[in-house]
This record gives structure tokens, C-alpha cells and sequence, in this order.
């Protein structure tokens, strides 16, 4: 009997730890996370920017648009619209200098500023540009796995209008 547990347990073991890892790496993708929220009352706010998520391969797939808010106050906001992307852990909303990053190793080539967690992967939300950030200088917004470093979707932000 002793024998049965010398193997039974190492084994119980290694596969509880193996079945933990893959649910830790792989359970964002079965899993959405729907936010809506809603932009706030009151502002009068005018289009600076806008552009519309893409794909970056056949894994890693966005859609949607992104638009810069201004208020009067010279408050700055990114608004999610329609928003959809392939979810994943550790996934964060960067500005991105290069106005069209193909691939991982274009955004890290570039300048980046994070705006902190992506709050769901489904669904309207908004974002709060830093005051001492210029939307000017940067030409796209990308969802960004920080744990892997890999490129989830890009939006290059062009002039409101265009």
C-alpha cells in the first residue's frame, strides 16, 4: 500500500500544479469581462482624435473604436466604444508613439504610456489622460499583455474628422 502512495501522491501533486498553471494562463481566454460604463454627465466635450481597433493576428483580435475627449477644463479622456478584444492576464491600455505597431517588437522599439489596467474586454469605458500627457505625441493606442509582453490590438489615432 505504502508503494501506491509513493506514486500516487507525486503524481495528484504534479497534476494539481499543472492543472492550476494552465487554468492561470489560459482561463482569460474562456472567460469575458463585460464593462459599461457610461462617459460622465455634465461635461461638454469635443473630439480631438479617434481611430478603430484591429487585429494583430489570428490569436490576438480586437475590434471597436477609441476616441480623445476634451473638456473644456482641459481634461483629456480615451472613450472605448463597441469595444471587443481577446482577453488574456495582465492586459493594459498603452499610448503609443509609433502610430502603427504591426507586432510586440514595434511597440517596444517605440515610447509607451500606460493607462493602467484594461477594465473589461468587452464593452464602452473610459480612461483618464494623465494632465502632463499631450495627445499629440502619440499615435496609437494599443491593448497590451504586460505579463508576456505581447501586442493584442492597435488603434492608430487619427485627427477627429478624418
Amino acid at each position: 500500500m505504502t508503494q501506491v502512495y509513493k506514486i500516487a501522491i507525486p503524481v495528484f501533486l504534479l497534476g494539481f500544479i499543472a492543472g492550476a498553471g494552465f487554468w492561470y494562463l489560459f482561463s482569460p481566454a474562456f472567460i469575458d469581462r463585460v464593462v459599461n460604463e457610461e462617459l460622465p454627465a455634465g461635461f461638454e466635450l469635443s473630439e480631438l482624435r479617434s481611430g478603430n481597433f484591429r487585429d494583430v493576428d489570428g490569436a490576438h483580435r480586437g475590434s471597436g473604436s477609441v476616441k480623445v475627449l476634451s473638456n473644456a477644463a482641459g481634461g483629456t479622456l480615451l472613450r472605448f466604444a463597441e469595444f471587443e478584444v481577446t482577453n488574456g492576464p495582465d492586459l493594459e491600455v498603452w499610448l503609443v508613439k509609433n502610430p502603427d505597431p504591426k507586432k510586440s517588437a514595434d511597440v517596444n522599439a517605440s515610447q509607451w504610456l500606460s493607462l493602467g489596467p484594461l477594465k473589461g474586454n468587452k464593452g464602452d469605458q473610459t480612461y483618464v489622460l494623465p494632465a502632463t500627457a499631450d495627445i499629440a505625441d502619440w499615435g496609437s493606442v494599443v491593448i497590451w499583455c504586460e505579463q508576456f509582453s505581447v501586442l493584442f490590438s492597435v488603434a492608430t489615432l487619427s485627427p477627429a474628422g478624418v
